[in-house]
């Protein structure tokens, strides 16, 4: 405490911080973007362990032998939804009665705040059908799902087929200890949304549905199966869910424990997992992987139907069928194996997955890296800020007992005035217009689109993203108009740097909490976007080569993080974009995080508009400060 209350000791210390700040923020941010790369190498990557007691061995003998009657499923649906043209319920209805399940349906429907042009659909409406297999020995208290969710662009017909020769199979054994529910969504998520939200009698994104007759008891667990083929070369597993949310790490390695015992050849991210980890190659491939997992998750998307039960604390996988050009092939007996042994295993469970973690990163099915391991790299990021925020505290703090910048002389110890202190009243213009600008950024898209369309020769959708990107660059004007009135009048000449100081004070601290948050719940997400704010936030400032600072703040605001990364996905997954796709692809990503938030509730659109685009603009008010 004596060297914080000493004023010479506490000036000491201020200089000697200031001395070495830049180095350190420097010294810092590498070792951020060290840590998250040596990620992929041992022992920071641990190999996976089943945790769960229940499902710690594979002794169980899978009996399904379905194949022929799986493919003639699946060929009677495809004949009856081509001629139909659309989910063919009856047919369904028929079908899983026959296998011996009770079946309900569900009828719901749903007006999207504007036209999806990716699926070609406005006012949405359409039907689930679902069977219940009751356990024999049970009281309904707990279940399992297999769903299928079936699209206007995929009908999934092999997967429909495997799922009714599964419930056949299933109603012939005794030994089930909870409810089975099996599940055909129309119209992808938004007909398993629907659902979700009628079973737990909810109703949080603005659903029209219909009650459900029946029900199960508290879902345990589900998987999400893709089938398009007969045959599949390997099962390719997805685990993102909405907002970033993974499953268990134990449904995971329940997955593939039985790929293994099958002979299955399973990926992750479709990529192969690396069997070398000692030599350079397998980190490096890993790292492909890891980097594709990081840039889905922080996407916030649900990628497949099984992200949408994780809102509702069920674990849940999506399991798509790859038929590619690789010599091994696997039919429809081998899929409904692995499916039937996770779903004995998980019949087995007394107790919700909890024992293992919720919180990774995968750089391979076999290795993960836990949070306590990846999180020291975004906290490294941040201590620039942190380091920065210091700087600018003790400049201020130390102005009135003359104490210059780095390797300047201390002048008398003569405080300041009242009249030159930092006037509070000057960062108010700059905080509430940034802040009314997000706001803008988030309301108006949506509520304006009708007076795009009247106005000029657009469509909605396009209208949403053409006001998006307007209001965006339209906060590049406001430093000429936000500080100047209050500031010329608080702040002395004598202390001119002193309000931009105290903005970007306010900012750091401000940038610092958003990043800090999102990353505790989406870490790939707040890692993301500290690499690329970060730097340019710590070095704004109104002195020195402005056109290469305002160069670089463009390049590192959220929007342009956005591009950045589809690019990046696109590189990695071997399918480099041109300029022209990168912008189409951009401005449809656009439209879709809009959509996703009114439909499912994404957190993305909302972050980043509410929160850090005014935070950006509070930068590039300092950096313009006059």
């Amino acid at each position: 405490m004596g060297l914080l209350s000493d004023p010479v000791r506490r000036r000491a210390l201020a200089r000697l911080v200031l001395r070495l700040n830049a180095p350190l923020c420097v010294l810092s941010y590498v070792a951020g973007i060290a840590w998250f790369l040596a990620l992929v190498f041992p022992p920071l990557t641990q190999r996976t362990y089943m945790s769960e007691n229940a499902m710690g061995s594979t002794m169980v003998e899978e009996q399904f032998a379905g194949g022929d009657r799986a493919r003639a499923f699946a060929r009677d649906f495809a004949a009856h939804r081509k001629k139909s043209g659309a989910l063919p319920v009856a047919w369904l209805e028929r079908a899983m009665r026959s296998v011996g399940l009770e079946v309900y349906t569900q009828s719901f429907s749903r007006k999207l705040p504007f036209p999806d042009e990716t699926h070609e659909r406005y006012m949405v409406s359409g039907t689930n059908v679902y069977g219940i297999l009751r356990a024999p020995r049970a009281a309904s208290t707990e279940s399992l799902v297999l769903t299928v969710p079936c699209g206007s662009d995929s009908t999934n017909s092999q997967a429909v087929g495997l799922l009714l020769a599964l419930a056949a199979h299933f109603r012939g054994q005794i030994y089930w200890a909870k409810d089975i529910i099996f599940l055909v969504t129309e119209h992808d998520l938004l007909g398993t949304e629907a659902w979700l939200e009628a079973y737990h009698d909810v109703n949080v994104t603005g659903m029209q549905s219909s009650p459900l007759q029946g029900r199960a008891g508290a879902i345990q667990a589900a998987v999400a199966l893709e089938l398009s083929s007969d045959v599949v070369t390997s099962l390719d597993v997805a685990v993102e869910g909405l907002n970033g949310q993974l499953p268990n790490l134990d449904l995971l390695n329940l997955f593939q424990t039985f790929c293994q015992k099958g002979g299955l050849l399973c990926t992750l991210q479709g990529k192969l997992q690396p069997q070398d980890w000692t030599s350079l190659d397998g980190p490096l491939q890993g790292l492909q992987t890891l980097l594709l997992m990081v840039l889905r998750q922080a996407s916030g998307r649900p990628h497949g139907s099984h992200g949408l039960f994780l809102r509702y604390r069920v674990e849940a996988l999506t399991l798509r069928g790859i038929n590619s050009f690789r010599q091994y092939k696997y039919d429809l007996v081998a899929v409904g194996k692995a499916l039937e042994g996770m779903f004995r295993k998980l019949n087995h469970l007394l107790e919700r997955l909890h024992q293992s973690f919720f919180l990774y990163l995968l750089p391979g099915l076999s290795r993960f890296v836990s949070i306590g391991l990846y999180m020291p790299a975004v906290g490294f990021l941040l201590l620039v800020l942190g380091l920065k925020a210091l700087e600018l505290w003790m400049q201020l703090h130390e102005a009135g007992m003359g104490l210059e910048e780095p390797g300047g002389a201390p002048g008398p110890s003569v405080p300041l005035p009242p009249s030159q202190g930092v006037g509070l009243a000057s960062l108010v213009a700059p905080l509430l217009i940034s802040q009314a600008m997000g706001l803008a950024l988030y309301v108006l898209p949506v509520l304006g689109q009708h007076v795009a369309t009247q106005h000029f020769p657009v469509a909605e959708a396009e209208a949403v993203v053409l006001t998006l990107l307007a209001i965006y660059a339209a906060g590049l004007a406001l430093p000429h108009n936000t500080h100047r009135p209050l500031s010329c009048r608080v702040i002395s000449t004598q202390a001119p740097d002193r309000g931009w100081m105290a903005l970007k004070l306010v900012a750091l601290i401000y940038l610092a909490l958003q990043l800090g948050c999102i990353a505790l719940t989406n870490f790939s997400l707040g890692f993301l976007l500290a690499t690329t704010m970060v730097p340019t936030a710590a070095l704004a400032k109104p002195h020195g080569p402005q056109t290469l600072y305002a160069a670089l703040l463009v390049l590192t605001s959220p929007a342009a993080t956005l591009l950045g990364s589809l690019f990046l996905w696109r590189e990695l997954q071997e399918a480099p974009l041109s300029l022209a796709e990168g912008w189409q692809l951009f401005l449809a990503a656009l439209a879709q995080g809009v959509l996703e938030h009114h439909t499912y509730g994404a957190l993305l659109f909302p972050l980043l508009s509410l929160g850090l685009y005014p935070c950006w603009l509070l930068f590039w008010n300092v950096l313009f400060w006059k």
